[in-house]
């Protein structure tokens, strides 16, 4: 299920903007960020898991091979494969694990992704990071992306990182967390625009 998108909007792109120089750069040289959205459920949460510390494109491939290999992409259909399987399917022993840990608390009841939709951000993160495998940052993720979080900022991502030291004179983490602080309550917007940046500066978009 998708939500409808919260996060770029003509009216929040106006306030941060004007509130922010370097969001305003971005939009004069390459324009809004795209709404980045994707639906609520197993699926995209697991898209997610393969993304972690690796490019798009490979989580892509691994991802596109693993749903191929499976009758159905379900929890249940999951925990039926074998390490060797996984393998097949490029699928490291690390995120085997998380993806079945993932796939155990579905049926075990522990998650619920409609109960998800309706609780706020820190709820979220507290039963998402119960699971192996899942933290902070694959959080965020699912919750910019999949519950139109607003106010959402993914310290742990490189790009978002970078891109903040490229275009300030910001260097340490304690600065970059000042900085964010100051982005509230249009984080989740900031950070599109940061990785639309990042994105559009190494022609990968």
């Amino acid at each position: 299920m998708e939500k409808p998108n919260r996060i770029v909007n003509k009216s929040d792109i106006r306030k941060l903007t004007s509130s922010h120089k370097i969001f305003s750069f971005i939009k004069d040289k390459y324009g809004f960020p795209p709404n980045w959205q994707r639906p609520e459920g197993f699926v995209s949460l697991s898209r997610i898991i393969l993304e972690q510390q690796v490019s798009l494109a490979s989580a892509e491939a691994h991802f596109i091979k693993l749903n191929n290999y499976l009758p159905e992409f379900s929890p249940s259909e999951i925990l039926k494969l074998a390490d060797e399987e996984m393998r097949v399917c490029q699928i490291s022993r690390q995120k085997a694990k998380y993806l079945r840990a993932l796939s155990q608390s579905i049926l075990n009841k522990e998650l619920d992704f409609d109960y998800l939709s309706i609780m706020n951000a820190s709820e979220v993160r507290k039963k998402l990071t119960s699971i192996k495998g899942i933290g902070d940052w694959t959080t965020d993720i699912y919750l910019m992306f999949c519950l139109q979080s607003k106010d959402i900022f993914p310290l742990g991502d490189i790009a978002l990182v970078t891109t903040i030291k490229e275009l300030t004179s910001i260097k340490t983490e304690e600065g970059i967390t000042r900085f964010t602080k100051k982005l509230k309550p249009l984080r989740s917007l900031a950070a599109y625009f940061l990785w639309y940046y990042y994105l559009k500066k190494r022609n990968r978009i």
